[in-house]
């Protein structure tokens, strides 16, 4: 089933990104997308970047976490009607080449979130990073009773049903698990994921995410998810009997659209 999009727009969060904001957000409004950034405390120049480009900056005073940066930015995207928002980091890991896939996702599975998905080159990730990703994946389909491929990727189309969720008590990292374990649990969203490659050049800043402090974190966040919707034998089966939903087809050449 191929429905129109509904309005949307691109958030990206960034903390510190002055070397890679100016491609990301400009590789974005070649689109004709509008783009929303979250500059979340940088001591750098990424929001003077940002500000000299045609978006919208919300600019924290001091570093409040990627959870916060996000939830500022569905706040206002929702402010400005938009009913979707699809989320990329601002270091250059995500590209606007592969919007266009995630839309055509997003338009075959509406009632679904969509994962942009490392499995490409996956080689390229440091062996520590893949680890924790892969032992994230494991826990959080878990407690989404249903496979997800990716949890960690930032790059993300979050639907209306699923903004609904900005006021999940959750911070930082642990943001992006929350609304996936919710939205599935308590919205019966499914996911599907399209595969991106995996990004780590060796000019790239270094991530913000700490495997084994933020795993940690998001680990007892989703243990208590998981005991807390119960059933505990049934969500395992349902997330571990069977593969995730992902979606791999080529897109043909032609305009991105904000209002489908």
């Amino acid at each position: 089933m191929n429905v129109k999009l509904p309005r949307w727009c691109v958030l990206i969060p960034c903390l510190n990104e002055e070397a890679a904001i100016a491609k990301v957000v400009n590789s974005v409004l070649a689109l004709g997308v509008p783009v929303i950034v979250v500059d979340d405390g940088s001591e750098d120049r990424t929001a003077e970047i940002v500000g000299a480009l045609p978006v919208t900056l919300i600019r924290h005073p001091q570093r409040m976490g990627k959870g916060q940066a996000l939830r500022d930015g569905f706040r206002e995207a929702v402010k400005q009607g938009y009913e979707a928002v699809l989320t990329m980091d601002g270091d250059g890991q995500h590209l606007a080449a592969d919007i266009p896939r995630i839309l055509a996702a997003a338009r075959r599975y509406p009632d679904h979130m969509v994962i942009g998905a490392r499995l490409l080159d996956k080689e390229h990730q440091p062996k520590g990073r893949r680890r924790a990703n892969a032992f994230a994946d494991w826990g959080i389909s878990w407690a989404c009773a249903q496979p997800v491929a990716d949890t960690q990727s930032g790059q993300r189309w979050y639907p209306r049903a699923a903004l609904e969720l900005v006021d999940l008590p959750a911070q930082n990292f642990v943001f992006e698990a929350a609304i996936l374990i919710a939205a599935s649990r308590e919205k019966g969203m499914g996911v599907v994921s399209v595969p991106i490659a995996s990004r780590y050049q060796q000019d790239m800043r270094r991530s913000h995410f700490r495997p084994i402090r933020d795993v940690l974190r998001i680990t007892a966040y989703t243990v208590g998810r998981v005991l807390h919707y119960g059933h505990v034998i049934r969500s395992y089966q349902l997330a571990h009997g069977r593969p995730p939903l992902i979606l791999d087809e080529p897109v043909l050449d032609g305009p991105v659209t904000v209002t489908g």
